[in-house]
């Protein structure tokens, strides 16, 4: 890797704090073992968290006179292998991290791995991106349970997370209105399957026409979600990069299946005497 310039010492600060966050980060001896993985010294392993890493990060690029060990801790912290069973905290640190990197012209991918991008230079750039997204699709009078995915949490990076966020809320609905527990094309198989009383019914059933809708919602749905769910598990996915335009499509799409969704007929509910 190229020498890469030393960071702004409140970069550096920033970083420690979200990865030593005391009430849902790593233990002391995780801390300990990161260090030690990206060759840093572990000067004052008795203090807060955050100052330990501090200390320690702003140590190591002084010595060097370069990041790049900053970097390879962050890499480390972030490697996906080892938040495989809390995917939530790892989405969420992740994001924090890409706000404060973003500064010095990097991000972390799902991958774990960092890259360079253009460099920011404030706090509203991406407040700024997600606003416009927001604004095209009032426009457009998107369903209101896809507008709420356009923060700019999940627009630093690209806009994959806002489209990502959005798909699951249309299987979250769904589990909903069936109460059933599963996922992916098996849940649309179990609400929408007609052989017998289906969960959900678009319409009446009661002619060909009307039993191909409800196979399209089908198929519409499957599509939906095997593009764009369990994307840590597909590299190649993790890679594709959505632009503003294809993220307003998409959002679109996933509006039309909320207001689908929200007209159709919980005929099973209804034929057990439970509506």
């Amino acid at each position: 890797m190229a020498v890469i310039p030393k960071f702004n010492a409140s970069v550096i600060e920033s970083i420690s704090k979200i990865l030593g966050d005391t009430s849902n980060g790593f233990t002391g001896t995780e801390i300990a073992k990161l260090l030690h993985e990206s060759s840093i010294d572990d000067i004052e392993p008795t203090i807060t968290k955050w100052r330990r890493i501090n200390i320690a990060l702003d140590n190591k690029q002084n010595i060097d006179n370069c990041s790049n060990n900053i970097l390879s801790f962050i890499q480390n912290s972030l490697n996906p292998a080892k938040h495989y069973d809390n995917e939530e905290w790892f989405n969420d640190t992740r994001s924090k991290i890409n706000k404060v990197l973003s500064f010095e012209g990097f991000s972390i991918g799902e991958n774990g791995k960092i890259v360079p991008i253009k460099k920011s230079t404030t706090i509203t750039e991406s407040k700024a991106r997600a606003s416009k997204l927001k604004e095209s699709l009032l426009l457009r009078k998107v369903h209101n349970d896809v507008l709420k995915y356009c923060k700019e949490e999940l627009l630093v990076d690209n806009y994959f997370h806002a489209v990502f966020e959005a798909t699951k809320s249309v299987a979250d609905k769904i589990r909903e209105k069936t109460n059933l527990t599963s996922d992916g094309a098996t849940l649309v198989d179990e609400a929408f399957s007609f052989k017998s009383i289906p969960y959900l019914s678009l319409n009446s059933l009661s002619t060909e026409s009307e039993k191909s809708e409800q196979k399209g919602f089908m198929n519409l749905l499957k599509g939906l979600f095997g593009t764009f769910r369990n994307t840590t598990a597909h590299a190649p996915k993790i890679k594709w990069k959505i632009d503003e335009l294809d993220a307003l499509d998409i959002l679109s799409m996933i509006s039309l299946v909320h207001r689908r969704l929200d007209k159709a007929v919980e005929a099973k509910k209804i034929y057990e005497g439970n509506i």
